[in-house]
């Protein structure tokens, strides 16, 4: 329960949900990109994924200078029904639509995202426990 409870605690803020609707349409994302959608700075921004990072709802690597994050894989069948709920919550929300939009603007720009692995135009249904 007390896990539960962690990840809800964590998607109770309207930034960490934004940040999550940005990697549900991306795949993965480095700070700045997250940061220019968001209009925040990248000390927050951080701060934002290191907390959806330690209740296991993110990943990251890497990538030259980089650090590129991530939707985690659901670990426990709760946390696979909450995200492909927050999932088609955030599909209709209409600053979510904003966000996914703007990101796919600034992909086509040429931002840090074509460094990672770009999903932009492609809205998965579920989230997929492997």
């Amino acid at each position: 329960m007390e896990t539960l409870a962690k990840v809800f605690k964590a998607l109770s803020d309207p930034s960490r949900l934004r940040i999550i609707n940005l990697l549900v349409h991306s795949g993965e994302l480095c700070v700045c990109d997250i940061e220019d959608v968001l209009k925040c700075t990248q000390t927050k921004v951080s701060r934002h994924l290191a907390y959806l990072k330690r209740v296991g709802l993110l990943d990251d690597r890497k990538k030259g200078l980089w650090m590129l994050y991530s939707l985690a894989k659901p670990k426990t069948e709760e946390q696979q029904q909450i995200l492909e709920c927050v999932t088609r919550l955030l599909r209709s929300n209409p600053v979510a639509r904003k966000d996914a939009k703007m990101l796919t603007k600034n992909i086509e720009k040429g931002c840090c995202a074509a460094f990672s692995v770009v999903k932009a135009r492609e809205v998965p249904v579920t989230i997929q426990l492997n």
